[in-house]
């Protein structure tokens, strides 16, 4: 299979004030009721998950990173070749664009 980019269409590159979905990975004793892929360790006293946070690109670096900006005003450095990374889909735009929007009031206050 071949990456997005080379199946005969252009995948637009990540800008800044796009909105944007990083999958994180966390630990923890009780994952919460967004947690996806969750997966107990071998006694089963934590759990290993993934939770999507939907946040807003601030800026692009020289060196292909991107600076996000979380909800709480958090900023995050990602690489943009990271496999969690990508931009928000067409539904995650409508049914999260309170949280994305909250977000991108934060980049214009600042």
């Amino acid at each position: 299979m071949q990456p997005p980019g080379q199946r005969g269409f252009r995948v637009k590159p990540i800008a800044p004030s796009d909105w944007v979905v990083y999958r994180k990975r966390k630990h923890s004793s009780a994952p919460g009721p967004r947690a996806t892929n969750v997966s107990a360790a071998p006694r089963g006293e934590t759990y290993s998950y993934a939770v999507d946070k939907y946040w807003v690109v601030k800026e692009i670096l020289d060196d292909q990173r991107a600076v996000l900006i979380t909800r709480t005003g958090k900023e995050h450095t990602v690489s943009l070749a990271d496999p969690n990374l990508r931009r928000a889909s067409w539904w995650e735009r409508l049914t999260k664009k309170g949280r994305f929007r909250e977000t991108q009031a934060l980049l214009r206050d600042s």
